[in-house]
């Protein structure tokens, strides 16, 4: 029987850190080994964190939407049902210059047994501190509703007026992060997101917290404050002009204001610099797919008996892709500064729609899954992707993707490069159209696919070649083959 610690896991050997999206369990629930604990969120993927063991949750030391290094003790869960009593709110905290820290349960001021100073870092509801976990920063596993109850302020911090708590910044700028709790409360109260922007924030970085914003409204209430002035630029200081000048953003009442998350912003940075660095290009080319469509017509029935899920059209555009890289296997290359890599392994990554937007898993060894590998390969990343059951290496190693945006009708597309590939291949909806087919009007089902690529690698001429092998593999399939 024993006190166990819940570490943030190390999700990939690239992450360094995680964010806590959500505790499934609070102090006192009972939890089995195994059993979905929390989820977290790292820049590359979400993910649900099992339960190390079984047993009582009596503590949560990093609070939901904190982000804290890898290792970092982030709970704690107790096997013996006898000393299991949860941490409840409650003062006793003390400053982490060196006076102690208080906690329950087992290891009752433990951190202070090496003699250097603990950082606490508080539990949600918790009033007791402990220790942080080596590598973990004050800044990073405290939350600011921890910070509010004045329980760790770092020594020499000076409080301010009464409703502001210890203020560690002056007046923020705009662009701070501000959490669900307090852009609700703003909300509530009515406080425009140009006033929210010049609250005195006492939380890191000038983050505003429950206590400045609650201080704010009810000084406002009270007739003591008023709203802050619009800072007025110096007229010896000009705003720059042309396109240096910073666009103002304009908010009306009744706008929204939703956070990133982590997985968002990544996503965003890895965009944004896929266009500055690749000179993208794009080939359209029209695909027949009325052969595809009648095969998939077919075999669907005993497939869906057979397998348990749906044949879909993706499995078919992957195997030519793959066949089509056999052939041109320059597209299946990145870019390390001068030198062009070109992999032995073909590995596609697909986009697929999650709630939490679109994720890509990667089909490892492509080249080595006939049709019906591949179609179960497909099935299992695009499960486990909306069961936020991936794991960070199902969505590295891709060497080339696939983006099928036709899913939601969309005919044309030119998307973006994941880095550092050097291509991706954009399909469109397959729409029956009238089409002229051996000088006769014939209706046909008709796609466009759409390759976007670097034109630092490949060219106009290779990427014709490339898109035209993938026409000609779908368009020449063999109708009366069997899926193997």
């Amino acid at each position: 029987m024993a006190r166990i610690e819940v570490v943030m896991p190390q999700m990939g050997e690239s992450i360094a850190e995680g964010t806590i999206v959500k505790w499934l369990k609070q102090p006192g629930d009972a939890v089995k080994q195994d059993e979905t604990l929390l989820e977290i969120s790292t820049d590359k993927v979400d993910s649900e964190i099992p339960s190390p063991a079984s047993g009582i949750l009596v503590e949560i030391v990093v609070k939901e939407q904190a982000t804290v290094p890898v290792q970092t003790v982030i709970a704690y869960l107790e096997t013996d049902a006898a000393k299991a009593v949860p941490v409840m709110e409650g003062p006793g905290a003390t400053s982490p210059t060196g006076a102690g820290v208080q906690s329950s349960g087992a290891g009752a001021g433990s951190a202070q047994a090496s003699g250097t100073p603990a950082t606490v870092a508080q539990s949600p509801g918790a009033g007791a501190g402990r220790a942080q976990a080596p590598g973990a920063s004050a800044a990073s596993v405290q939350s600011p509703e921890a910070r509010d109850a004045g329980s760790a302020r770092p020594a020499g911090t000076d409080a301010t007026t009464a409703g502001q708590g210890t203020a560690t910044t002056g007046v923020a700028g705009k662009g701070r992060f501000y959490s669900p709790l307090v852009l609700s409360i703003a909300r509530t109260e009515g406080v425009q997101m140009d006033e929210l922007e010049r609250i005195l924030g006492t939380g890191d970085g000038g983050r505003v917290t429950k206590k400045d914003i609650l201080g704010y409204v009810q000084a406002r209430k009270s007739g003591t404050l008023a709203p802050p002035p619009r800072p007025v630029q110096p007229a010896s200081a000009p705003q720059p002009p042309g396109p240096q000048a910073k666009t103002v953003p304009v908010r009306s009442q009744g706008d929204q204001v939703i956070p990133m998350t982590n997985v968002q912003q990544k996503m965003a940075q890895h965009m944004v610099n896929s266009i500055h660095t690749s000179p993208h290009v794009a080939a359209i080319h029209e695909v027949d797919m009325t052969v595809v469509a009648k095969h998939r017509a077919a075999h669907a029935a005993v497939f869906e008996r057979s397998e348990g899920f749906k044949l879909t059209y993706t499995p078919y555009i992957i195997d030519a892709v793959v066949r089509a890289i056999k052939k041109y296997p320059l597209i299946n290359s990145s870019v390390e500064g001068t030198t062009i890599v070109r992999k032995s392994a073909i590995n596609i990554g697909m986009a697929v729609a999650s709630e939490n937007g679109l994720i890509v898993p990667v089909i490892k060894h492509a080249e080595e899954k006939s049709l019906l590998g591949i179609a179960r390969a497909v099935h299992d990343l695009a499960e486990r992707t909306r069961g936020r059951k991936l794991t960070p290496d199902d969505i590295q190693g891709g060497t080339f993707t696939l983006s099928n945006y036709g899913v939601f009708g969309t005919v044309f597309g030119t998307p973006i490069i994941s880095q550092p590939q050097i291509a991706i291949l954009g399909t469109g909806a397959i729409v029956k159209r009238p089409v002229v087919v051996n000088d006769a009007i014939a209706i046909r089902s008709i796609a466009y696919f759409t390759l976007s690529f670097d034109h630092r690698v490949v060219d106009g001429m290779l990427g014709g070649m490339f898109m035209d092998a993938i026409v000609k593999n779908l368009e020449g399939f063999d109708a009366e083959s069997e899926i193997k």
